[in-house]
């Protein structure tokens, strides 16, 4: 590891971890409380894909600012390097139309059959915490949904970030129709209600401009309220188990996703 340990959270860096599942050396951004260095306890934990940008999104910084503010408890932070997005980020049980997500299978089973058991021996983390959380931006939020989904023994909150929701099995021009060929959306309505589970959903009213049945709702807020609408026919109660936060003004960019964090880090780890 390296990395210069500072006041408040504390950044360092686990660089090119083997990975048999990937094949490929895998890099963690890790984020310490200064707590843990002068305690014994357990902590619950944050995982992020695409941890390359937690900088970017304000990771650290955020908090920083609610843990000295003592509006969320202090946690395990670990953001994961994306390698090849467009191939291991996606939904494991299936590819999109253009065979995309050809090696999410190989990055779940990295996540729950390597990183996890590593993370789990050489940090204090609260195993039994019921706010341990997996997050992800874009593709890596279609990711995280699809890991947190089919393990809640790791994972009991689920963040998503302008989550690429429209993953598909139909092109658009190839007779798509939304209720038939949404990946995820049909993931759920074939799946079964995990008691305790919870869901965080970001979305900006800037996310892209595509209407596909042009109803005046942007594609990635359709997606993400049906979405919701499906967990919602699952059990999962509106503002007890499902938050949704839409960002005015907001794009698919760091940016936007930082404006969120201190929403979504207060969801998910408030005291």
């Amino acid at each position: 590891m390296k990395g210069r340990p500072d006041a408040g959270y504390h950044q360092m860096q686990l660089e090119e971890l083997p990975s048999a599942a990937l094949k490929r050396g895998v890099t963690i951004e890790i984020l310490l409380p200064s707590s843990y260095f002068y305690s014994r306890k357990k902590y619950p934990f944050l995982v992020l894909n695409d941890g390359q940008d937690i900088n970017a999104v304000r990771l650290k910084a955020t908090l920083n600012r609610l843990t000295k503010n003592e509006q969320i408890a202090d946690v395990i932070a670990f953001g994961i390097h994306a390698g090849d997005r467009m191939q291991e980020y996606g939904v494991a049980s299936h590819p999109d139309f253009k065979k995309r997500g050809s090696k999410a299978k190989a990055y779940t089973q990295f996540m729950i059959n390597e990183l996890m058991p590593l993370l789990a021996a050489n940090f204090r983390l609260d195993l039994e915490s019921e706010v341990n959380t997996i997050g992800g931006f874009s593709l890596g939020a279609l990711s995280a949904f699809d890991i947190g989904w089919h393990h809640p023994e790791w994972f009991q909150r689920i963040g998503v970030f302008s989550g690429s929701l429209w993953w598909r099995s139909k092109g658009y021009d190839e007779g798509f129709d939304e209720n038939k060929h949404r990946i995820l959306h049909n993931m759920v309505r074939n799946g079964e209600y995990t008691p305790g589970l919870k869901f965080w959903f970001e979305a900006g009213t800037l996310d892209e401009h595509a209407d596909r049945n042009h109803n005046g709702i942007i594609d990635s807020i359709d997606d993400t309220l049906d979405l919701i609408a499906e967990l919602i026919k699952k059990d999962y109660r509106p503002y007890y188990d499902i938050e949704y936060c839409e960002i005015k003004n907001g794009k698919h960019n760091q940016h936007t996703w930082a404006k969120a964090m201190p929403e979504f880090l207060k969801w998910a780890f408030g005291k």
